[in-house]
């Protein structure tokens, strides 16, 4: 009983220690950590979020590996980072150790393409063993990927409903499988799972997205209290679970007109950012925008 009580108590001591160190947050920016030169897969990199993810991780030098099931999107993508690339290539001068100046070696630039379904399982295994080969240990993953039908359950297609499941939830199984032996080996990385506001509360008329988001949100907290409790302080986590997102998944979808004036669709560049924002500051949840976090927590 004794111990129980004493159980008790260092918990309660933990979740006051939480709310102190959260609110020092507030006050205190953390610092942004470097990416440069470590290696991120991007699922779903030809279009959307995912192609902003790939622009903001060039312009801090990691090198990209970039999934796609679209190949043309997908080096549409490459050319973009290519170029980002190539405005960093320049050299660079800094003090030298004794007066004089010293060169700075040019970036190297560094994108890699794959065309892979994450659906599949097999395909995500053999485009991970060919990453491995011809890149190395992953350190990032963005699991972006995201589909949505867009019917009233009645209406959907089973074909939809398992395809918008198995992509939005089954392939975050499938890709971490993959990476993160490496990982929990050399306690280092970092798995990022864009999910959405409406895997934590729900909306009428997107059934199988809503259940594909609830599980990609479920699967992500689950997978963070194992790695906690393995105590591989050098894997970090973060979630993002952004509002509605003008990239054209949801085109022509609407919220109550009375509402829209104040909670309009968000931009992608502004949710990328806020979402690169808590990644490098190894955040472990982000919502966009921060009203989300008030009506999840109404809801429970």
């Amino acid at each position: 009983m004794m111990i129980l009580i004493a159980e008790f108590f260092v918990v309660i001591l933990k979740v006051l220690w939480a709310f102190v160190t959260a609110g020092c947050k507030w006050v205190v920016r953390p610092k942004e950590k470097s990416v440069a030169g470590q290696v991120c897969v991007i699922t779903g990199a030809g279009s959307g979020l995912g192609r902003l993810f790939a622009k903001e991780f060039a312009r801090r030098r990691a090198i990209l590996v970039l999934w796609d099931i679209n190949s043309q999107s997908n080096e549409e993508t490459a050319e973009m980072v290519r170029q980002i690339y190539h405005e960093l290539d320049t050299p660079i001068t800094k003090d030298g150790p004794v007066g004089g100046v010293e060169e700075v070696p040019p970036f190297q630039p560094q994108v890699y393409t794959y065309v892979c379904d994450v659906g599949k399982r097999e395909q995500v295994y053999a485009t991970a063993d060919k990453v491995r080969r011809d890149v190395g240990n992953v350190d990032i993953l963005i699991n972006n990927a995201g589909v949505v039908s867009g019917h009233h359950l009645l209406e959907c297609p089973d074909e939809l409903i398992e395809r918008t499941m198995v992509v939005n939830c089954h392939a975050h199984f499938w890709t971490t499988k993959a990476f993160l032996p490496k990982m929990l080996e050399l306690n280092h990385g970092h798995i990022v799972t864009v999910a959405s506001s409406l895997g934590l509360f729900s909306t009428a008329g997107v059934e199988d997205y809503c259940a594909s988001k609830f599980g990609a949100i479920g699967f992500h907290e689950s997978l963070s209290h194992e790695i906690k409790a393995s105590e591989k302080e050098g894997i970090n986590m973060t979630l993002v679970c952004p509002y509605l997102v003008a990239t054209g998944m949801f085109k022509g979808c609407r919220i109550r007109k009375e509402i829209e004036p104040f909670l309009p669709p968000l931009k992608p560049e502004f949710c990328v950012k806020q979402s690169m924002r808590a990644i490098l500051t190894d955040q472990p949840m982000i919502c966009t925008p921060r009203i989300v976090y008030m009506v999840n927590f109404m809801k429970r």
